[in-house]
């Protein structure tokens, strides 16, 4: 008996299954495209009020960011992030007084390009922030909302290139060479040069200019789990710049009383060098007590910092409008990083 196929009947067969195999070729790209680029970020804001004295002066402990009293803005970051197979890309972009602070220009916290040449070397080429320092920019990288003298008074970013060595499993190095610190354009010809030394989530840290800005600073970043709760973080740096610079030591105990509570304490000691015999290099004791509460992607941050200065430097008002070696202060604020 002879079998008559019925031609529409397999050219609809095969229709459908060119439509099918196109769709998941199509689903397939996209979920690949989703993996590779991914968008981040964060937004934070913050009331401050005065303990000490009064909100009517307008005075702030002199560190960077969080300086403004009442409800006061901090930054909207937006960090886009492309990963291909060996290279990729970040945008990391910055709007309000924080970054505006922190940049200088262009409103770009981060802009560079990644080579992964090999499996423990990467070479990074654009504007990345600063590899010195226990602190971050972004309030999401760091416990305590205001952020330190050490911090403050380093470099916040650089414009380069550097290279990434994994020597091993413990051991890392990273060499680089930069415009000097936190310069986009550079316009006078001077360039610096930066190192880092890296041993199980210990960082001896180098920077050099030939004194065109920093100079020269020595940095170490660490931090050990004393506990499964108890965690303490140490900063301690040197800065010299043709005599005049900056030494100081901080350390940060964090503990941990649940998966949403965390309290922790900056208690840093800062010193400045005025290259003058004839002054008392002034220093400054800060001592900052946060509290940190998660609820999903938002932290609420209560805040109480208060420092002293020492020989004869009154910077401060208090109460009565006298001068003070004093300032302290509460503080709350709100951070949501998606």
């Amino acid at each position: 008996m002879k079998t008559i196929i019925n031609t529409k009947y397999v050219k609809n067969i095969f229709a459908t299954g060119l439509m099918l195999f196109a769709v998941t070729g199509v689903v397939a790209q996209e979920e690949e495209e989703e993996k590779k680029i991914s968008i981040s970020g964060s937004v934070d804001a913050y009331y401050q009020t005065n303990l000490s004295a009064s909100d009517a002066k307008a005075q702030s402990f002199g560190s960077s960011f969080a300086n403004e009293l009442g409800f006061a803005l901090g930054m909207a970051n937006i960090i886009a992030t492309y990963e291909g197979e060996k290279t990729g890309v970040v945008a990391d972009v910055v709007f309000g007084p924080r970054g505006d602070e922190a940049v200088g220009g262009y409103n770009l916290n981060q802009l560079y390009a990644y080579w992964n040449v090999s499996e423990g070397t990467t070479l990074t080429m654009g504007r990345f922030n600063t590899y010195l320092g226990y602190e971050v920019i972004s309030p999401v990288g760091n416990f305590n909302y205001s952020t330190s003298y050490l911090f403050s008074n380093g470099p916040f970013s650089h414009v380069g290139l550097k290279a990434d060595f994994a020597l091993s499993d413990d051991f890392s190095l990273m060499l680089a060479i930069m415009n000097v610190t936190d310069t986009n354009n550079n316009l006078t010809g001077a360039y610096s040069a930066g190192a880092q030394l890296g041993y199980s989530g210990q960082y001896l840290n180098f920077y050099y200019d030939g004194g065109e800005a920093l100079g020269f600073e020595i940095d170490y970043t660490g931090g050990f789990d004393l506990s499964e709760d108890f965690f303490l973080g140490i900063n301690a740096a040197y800065a010299d710049n043709d005599g005049a610079g900056f030494s100081g030591v901080a350390l940060y105990p964090q503990y941990a009383t649940s998966d949403d509570f965390s309290i922790g304490l900056r208690g840093e000691y800062f010193a400045v060098d005025l290259d003058d015999p004839a002054i008392d290099n002034p220093s400054v004791l800060g001592l900052t007590l946060t509290g940190s509460y998660s609820v999903d992607n938002l932290t609420i941050k209560p805040e109480i910092r208060l420092d002293s200065w020492g020989s004869d430097v009154e910077p401060y008002f208090d109460a009565d409008g006298a001068t003070s070696k004093s300032l302290s202060s509460f503080l709350v604020a709100a951070v949501y990083s998606f």
